[in-house]
């Protein structure tokens, strides 16, 4: 399932939140896959990977998940960008 997104954190996505973003991807079963404008796609489990996609507020993103559980996965995902 695909779902598009609007990032909106408090902080851009830097160090430490990506790092939260990759441990609550890891929470589940699915493939996640995080594309970007540029036709980035980077696999949302993977910190390099996601350290890579320079993410900033107001950006569009399309979270991309795949398996059992992927619309709790999408769901978790999008709530994290945009709280």
């Amino acid at each position: 399932m695909k779902k598009g997104v609007v990032v909106n954190m408090q902080n851009d996505l830097e160090a430490r939140p990506i790092a939260l973003l990759v441990q609550k991807a890891n929470q589940f079963s699915s493939q996640i896959y995080m594309e970007s404008g540029d036709n980035k796609r980077v696999n949302v489990k993977s910190i390099m990977g996601m350290m890579s996609m320079a993410l900033l507020n107001g950006e569009e993103v399309v979270i991309d998940a795949e398996g059992e559980d992927e619309e709790a996965a999408a769901a978790a995902i999008e709530e994290f960008l945009t709280k």
